[in-house]
């Protein structure tokens, strides 16, 4: 698959590249950005993907998180992909709202019309993009996955679902039972239909209660976060963790919302975690 260099900047020692491709998946032009720390031009090494929220691109993470400098010093690579499909053919919201279509992929396969023919974010994720990725930068299939909000909700669901493809998971903010959230309702209606039944794939707590492998979990809330209690409900997902056993650190965060001032202040140690679990 031909992937084009769009941009290249020196960070840390390493690089950070933006780099657009057409995707057989998502039947369309995707663009993704990928920092390679100065240990990638001796050796492969292992990557972190990071899915963001709603409304983003490749772009927010990579230049508000300040994630460069550890994952240098840690010798860990970091993919960021876009959110959703994009392109003048993909289908949107009607009204261009910003919780439903190009913004707001919600890392899930649609299978009704007219989404379904362009938004296949978790197979995007999950298959196509790391192919792409390890055929072509200097990285080992170790994988970690992490996210914020929306993308938070899909390294959960991603991760859970795929307990032989990451080595730990992480969270910022996550959208922890879309099934009972607003948000998760009206994009799992739209993309999936009104069968409930349809939706529990992509829930992380109703995942969760069927989990059988373990993947260590960490996740990271502000308890000033305006979206805790109506949209993100990250206790539902705790109380299903305590119960089973099941290895997951929720950390509630006195004074911090939802955004990347947030996911600034504890990013090191996110990335730190994930180190732990890369052989």
């Amino acid at each position: 698959m031909t992937i084009e260099n769009i941009s290249c900047n020196k960070s840390f020692g390493g690089w950070h590249k933006q780099y657009r491709h057409q995707s057989q998946v998502l039947n369309c032009q995707m663009r993704f950005a990928i920092y390679l720390p100065p240990e990638a031009a001796n050796k492969p090494v292992p990557v972190l993907y990071w899915l963001s929220g709603l409304t983003c691109t490749d772009e927010n993470f990579m230049q508000k998180a300040g994630a460069q400098r550890i994952a240098a010093q840690l010798g860990m690579a970091i993919v960021a992909p876009d959110t959703s499909p994009r392109g003048d053919e993909v289908a949107d919201a009607p009204d261009k709202a910003y919780d439903l279509g190009l913004g707001a992929g919600f890392y899930l396969n649609a299978t009704r019309a007219p989404w379904n023919r362009h938004y296949k974010m978790y197979d995007y994720i999950v298959h196509e993009l790391p192919a792409l990725i390890e055929a072509n930068f200097p990285v080992t299939e170790q994988r970690a996955i992490s996210g914020h909000s929306m993308g938070g909700h899909g390294a959960l669901v991603i991760g859970f679902s795929n307990p032989h493809r990451y080595s730990s998971i992480s969270a910022f903010s996550p959208i922890c039972n879309p099934s009972n959230a607003p948000w998760g309702i009206k994009a799992f209606t739209e993309y999936l239909g009104e069968n409930r039944e349809h939706w529990r794939q992509y829930d992380a707590c109703e995942l969760l209660k069927l989990a059988i492998s373990e993947v260590p979990v960490l996740v990271d809330q502000g308890d000033a976060d305006s979206f805790l209690d109506t949209q993100l409900m990250p206790h539902s997902l705790s109380d299903i963790a305590t119960g089973k056993g099941y290895p997951l650190d929720l950390r509630m965060q006195a004074g911090y919302d939802h955004s990347y001032y947030f996911i600034a202040s504890f990013i090191e140690e996110h990335l730190k975690f994930h180190s732990l679990y890369f052989k």
